[in-house]
């Protein structure tokens, strides 16, 4: 409840954008009543692209008519008898406009909750800015293109209003004008008259009209000044809608599309569209009534012409005009959802493109149909120089046809592609050493509309992030790698789909960190020191020092298309395999720190060499893609660890069969960081069975561990292959053969 408190403090401009969420999509006093029992429901579990999650949807439906109507009942007295009346009419309304579409609701709640957040934070940043705290550099921002758009309201009521005086100006001309034509028509037929009496007529009228003739022209004159003032202010607010328009689209637009790519790669989300659709619909609703206005004076000029310039100046006008309304209806036709950019072959996925100045130009009144497409590189960079790829695509994509549906609670018109699967795909030829899995396609969306009654038709289209197509599997890790670099390292406006070749080791350390921590779901991202120990590993390098790698660059062919020395893997490989591991069985335990990982077998030597017996750290594998071992002081290394042994038995269970191991590096008694992760013991048995456990034990050989524990120094490197053979066999299940 407390947002619904603060949304009520809202003033001016706010407060007026706050009530324009609501109407009989959803009743302002239904927010009011239930201010927190709506507060309180997740609505962001609802994923609303899902069809599958419209019995969650229906369910929070249901709810909420059923909270209305117990409201409803509560109410007394005389006041609360038209309230109990209005609430169930509110309640009544509310299933029948949704039972058939629930997900509808809980888009229209999560859109006004969304926007109440947005304005209320908005209005906080205004407060706290005022006096010695200045606003972020966001609310800055946003504020400069609040004002950028109130100075275009106020020229273009301007321009409205000069152009009414010229309209009225006009229209008394023409009066005149037709008082001169009576007159002149009178003079013309007083020789049926007597010479007398013409003579008398004829001085009255010609001294009549010599003075509207010379008002004319001086009207005429005037008139002429006006056109001319009225289109150089068109100018001027031409200047400035075109400025504007660069700022959100050039500017504000593109950010949000990077901030997309980069989420791709794990980076923070791009956020909503409600402000970027705001801002379009202004420009939507300014640059439509200037060129109503333009339209206008071109009527004006038709209607009266006059010597000058003005049919050139208009014709320009609204060819400029034009072509900034196909800027912006063109550029607003975006993914708001990606598809996914690996993408596998007769596998569903899904995608959504929304128009975001739709619903303010009324395209929602004949929704249009968008189609999609595969196509190649080659065929994106043909699209992009408007070159002719009519019909032309790269595969068959299954259930690609969707009409743009209207979202009266957000206004927004868009199309959701619930159920596509790539049927097949057409590669080209590659290129030198390139795989499958570096080879980049994307999806084309394209439609047509019209705007204005058929006046001006669009065909607009845009194009997915790129997307790397497998058929199997195991080429998801390279096809991720491919997806990785593009996302990290794409200029904005580039060919398609064009990268560097090598980066700056730094940069790419950004990268690996990003997609990590997300993959972690942790703050917890990669150290200074473990991107030092990658850093190592991708330069065949042995210095310790970060500083010696920031000025070096490592190309796409060293992140993986060269195998590590004496490997089979790439670098790539080997991270991506670490990430996977950690994904899956060990990410609780990264999180708590744990889990060193990037150490390599000699650091971790040194480090346990100080260390009492018994104490242990667990590091990745450097010769296994997603292995991890564990390192103790005795200064062995057990055999790694992978995805298949953590299926069997957790870390936290094989490191609780282990008594040998007793600290965490540093001085950590294990059972203090692990015992929370511990299976349960085993139930006593049921019906006469008894169930076996499985246990993980290290052999000890004769004569390696003296009676302290410590291996004797002196053994035979006999001895020591001895235990490197017993140390393959790391399962061995034991039976617990207790009677019931």
């Amino acid at each position: 409840m407390a947002m619904w408190i603060q949304a009520q403090q809202l003033q001016g401009d706010a407060l007026h954008q706050m009530q324009a969420l609501y109407g009989q999509h959803f009743p302002i006093e239904v927010r009011h009543y239930l201010a927190q029992w709506i507060e309180s429901q997740l609505w962001d579990s609802v994923e609303l692209d899902n069809p599958a999650e419209e019995t969650k949807a229906k369910r929070l439906l249901d709810n909420l008519v059923a909270e209305l109507q117990k409201k409803a009942q509560v109410q007394g007295g005389e006041d609360g008898f038209l309230l109990k009346i209005k609430l169930g009419h509110y309640a009544s309304q509310l299933k029948s406009t949704y039972d058939r579409c629930p997900l509808e609701l809980v888009r229209c709640i999560k859109h006004i909750l969304q926007s109440e957040q947005r304005l209320v934070q908005e209005a906080t940043n205004a407060s706290s800015g005022s006096g010695s705290q200045a606003m972020d550099t966001l609310s800055q921002r946003h504020q400069q293109i609040n004002q950028a758009f109130e100075e275009l309201r106020l020229a273009t009521q301007e321009t409205e209003n000069e152009l009414r005086k010229l309209q009225q100006s006009q229209e008394y001309f023409i009066i005149q004008y037709q008082e001169n034509m009576r007159i002149q028509a009178q003079l013309s037929s007083l020789s049926s008259l007597a010479p007398t009496e013409r003579t008398q007529r004829e001085t009255t009228l010609q001294s009549k009209r010599a003075t509207v003739e010379a008002w004319l022209a001086r009207e005429a004159s005037t008139l002429q000044k006006y056109r001319l003032d009225l289109a150089e202010q068109h100018q001027k607010t031409l200047g400035l809608l075109r400025k504007q328009q660069t700022v959100i689209l050039d500017e504000e637009l593109i950010q949000w599309k990077r901030r997309q790519q980069l989420a791709g790669n794990g980076g923070p989300n791009e956020g909503g569209l409600d402000v970027l659709q705001s801002w379009c619909e202004k420009l939507a609703d300014l640059i439509w009534q200037n060129r109503q206005q333009i339209r206008r004076c071109e009527h004006l000029t038709q209607q009266l012409p006059l010597p000058g310039p003005m049919v050139e100046l208009l014709s320009k006008l609204n060819a400029d005009i034009t072509d900034i309304i196909s800027a912006l209806v063109t550029s607003t036709f975006i993914i708001e959802k990606q598809p996914p950019q690996v993408l596998k072959t007769q596998t569903k996925f899904a995608a959504t493109v929304c128009l975001l100045v739709g619903g303010k130009l009324n395209v929602h009144m004949n929704p249009p149909q968008v189609k999609a497409v595969i196509v190649s590189e080659q065929q994106a960079k043909a699209l992009l120089k408007n070159e002719s790829t009519h019909s032309e695509s790269s595969g068959e994509i299954l259930n690609n046809n969707c009409v743009m549906e209207y979202h009266q609670a957000t206004g927004t018109l868009s199309a959701h592609f619930r159920n596509m699967s790539l049927k097949r795909i057409k590669r080209s030829d590659r290129r030198g050493a390139e795989s499958v899995t570096e080879e980049k396609f994307t999806v084309l969306f394209e439609s047509q509309f019209s705007i204005g009654g058929n006046e001006l038709v669009f065909h607009v289209k845009t194009l997915s992030l790129p997307v790397v197509v497998i058929v199997h599997g195991s080429q998801d890790n390279n096809a991720t790698a491919t997806v990785l670099w593009d996302n990290a390292f794409a200029e904005p406006g580039r060919v398609p789909f064009i990268v560097p070749e090598k980066v700056l080791w730094p940069q790419l350390c950004e990268a690996l960190d990003m997609k990590y921590k997300a993959e972690m779901h942790s703050g917890r991202g990669l150290s200074d020191d473990n991107l030092v120990f990658l850093a190592q590993k991708a330069f065949s390098s042995s210095s310790n020092n970060s500083d010696d790698y920031r000025s070096m660059t490592i190309s796409w062919a060293q992140f993986n298309r060269e195998s590590l020395p004496g490997r089979n893997f790439t670098f790539w490989q080997w991270f991506d395999g670490v990430v996977e591991l950690m994904k899956k069985h060990l990410k609780p335990h990264w999180n708590d720190g744990a889990i060193l990982g990037f150490v390599n077998k000699q650091q971790a030597q040194d480090m346990l060499m100080s260390k009492p017996n018994g104490t242990f750290l667990l590091r990745f594998s450097d010769s296994e893609i997603g292995g991890i071992t564990i390192a103790w002081r005795l200064v062995w290394n057990l055999l790694p660890y992978t995805t298949k042994d953590f299926s069997i038995r957790s870390l936290a269970d094989r490191i609780s069969d282990l008594n040998h191991l007793l600290y965490l590096y540093p001085d950590r008694p294990k059972d203090e960081v692990f015992a929370k992760y511990y299976t349960p013991p085993l139930s006593k048995a049921v019906d006469g069975y008894v169930k076996p456990q499985i246990k993980q034990v290290v052999p000890e050989a004769d004569g390696m561990l003296d009676p302290d524990g410590d291996f004797d120094l002196e053994d035979t490197m006999d001895v020591a292959r001895h235990v490197e053979e017993l140390l393959r066999r790391p399962m061995a299940n034991q039976w617990n053969s207790q009677q019931s």
